[in-house]
């Protein structure tokens, strides 16, 4: 059963020019009043100053906080349906419980639509001062090799996964690669986790623990493939998520 909490989540978008990500947005929802809130963030400046990003109709002021009761239809419509015969299924596609909120399923899955630009991403938290884990479903495997593809479709919840920092990736110079422990490259890291995932890794080399929670064969969505989860520790007084592109405007 998940526990009810205040949860955060951001909203990044791309630009279809140059295929880079922004995070623009940052959304809560307190548990204590059921207030949801959004507020843009400096990452939407640097996305208005380097690729023309518009604000959004829904939120039409940069410098403006809103609120509401309800959630807000940007999200609600990237939400699975759960009138849907299948809406089960895809809570166990995310390895979620039947009582999972709107926040819990859009951290996890993603809140992709095909007809846009934009991605959810959960706010990193540790569980302590120092160790954290996260979750998240592989990126890019479609450019991987033959043999990865393969490689990929036999894994078995709870194996146990690798990563190792790419220092030549074109698109965003650092990446952090998820392998096999037979050192087949599968895929990426979101890009939203590569800093602090950096940071892990440098902080302790060799310790940072990787497993599959999951895997989706078709029909499930391609995007949601393989679910990935990460455990380890950032080195003393590391804040993640902290640069100035997710402080408030």
């Amino acid at each position: 059963m998940i526990q009810t909490k205040d949860k955060t989540l951001f909203l990044a978008w791309q630009d279809k020019e140059s295929r880079r990500w922004f995070p623009i947005g940052r959304m809560e929802h307190s548990a204590s009043s059921g207030i949801y809130r959004f507020q843009y963030i400096r990452g939407a400046v640097d996305a208005r100053d380097n690729a023309g990003f518009e604000p959004l109709l829904e939120f039409p002021k940069l410098n403006e906080k809103y609120e509401s009761t309800e959630l807000f239809p940007l999200l609600q419509n990237r939400l699975f349906p759960k009138s849907r015969a299948d809406f089960r299924t895809h809570l166990e596609q995310l390895d979620l419980p039947e009582d999972a909120d709107a926040f819990d399923i859009l951290e996890v899955d993603g809140g992709y639509r095909a007809t846009d630009s934009f991605h959810v991403f959960p706010l990193l938290k540790g569980q302590d001062k120092q160790s954290f884990v996260c979750r998240f479903f592989l990126h890019g495997f479609r450019h991987t090799t033959d043999s990865a593809q393969k490689r990929i479709a036999k894994l078995k919840a709870g194996e146990e996964l690798g990563l190792a920092m790419e220092l030549t990736n074109p698109e965003t110079i650092v990446g952090i690669q998820i392998q096999s422990k037979d050192y087949e490259m599968l895929g990426w890291a979101p890009r939203y986790l590569r800093n602090d995932l950096q940071a892990a890794i440098c902080n302790q080399p060799g310790q940072i623990q990787a497993h599959v929670v999951r895997l989706n064969p078709e029909p499930a969505p391609i995007k949601q493939r393989l679910l990935v989860e990460i455990q380890g520790a950032w080195p003393e007084g590391h804040v993640p998520m902290s640069t100035s592109r997710f402080e408030p405007l």
